[in-house]
């Protein structure tokens, strides 16, 4: 076969090969690959996703991505609690696929945590901000009404004025 010949049916094959469709990856990749689709969806696809993900579990894939999609911040704050219990459960898992995906959740998990302890210093901090604004806002209005006294005293009787 002539050289031209091998190189063409070589990208011919290398061509059809790139136009494969690959089924959807499990384990850490398609865990990884399913968190980048996370952005795209709405709250109704999230929803419905959510759904089908919670009907597997016992399927280590799934529960992985449930963790991950219940992380998400536009899903609401309190699902990161019900992310944590999905990781435990699947880092307590002995099968051959949750054992796979045990660095990821591990990972995921320690995250999950670091966000929950920093979320929770963000609301005490944010109580601390009230309090404080609280009572600047009672010494405002104390000295606001030592003022009028003050300007309510005769010019004599004020300290540090002569007459």
């Amino acid at each position: 076969m002539p050289v031209r010949q091998l190189c063409f049916l070589s990208l011919i094959s290398l061509l059809l090969g790139a136009c494969a469709v690959t089924p959807p990856a499990g384990g850490a990749q398609g865990a990884l690959a399913f968190q980048r689709t996370l952005a795209g969806l709405d709250s109704l696809e999230l929803a419905r996703t959510r759904g089908q993900l919670a009907a597997q579990p016992g399927n280590a894939d799934a529960q992985i991505r449930l963790a991950l999609l219940l992380a998400q911040s536009k899903t609401g704050n309190g699902d990161l609690a019900k992310a944590q219990a999905v990781l435990d459960h699947l880092l307590k898992a002995n099968d051959e696929a949750a054992q796979a995906l045990h660095p990821l959740a591990r990972l995921l998990a320690e995250h999950l945590a670091e966000r929950q302890r920093l979320e929770s210093q963000i609301e005490r901090q944010g109580a601390q901000l009230k309090d404080s604004q609280r009572k600047v806002q009672e010494l405002q209005e104390k000295i606001d009404r030592l003022a009028e006294i003050e300007r309510s005293l005769p010019s004599a009787a004020r300290p540090g004025v002569r007459p």
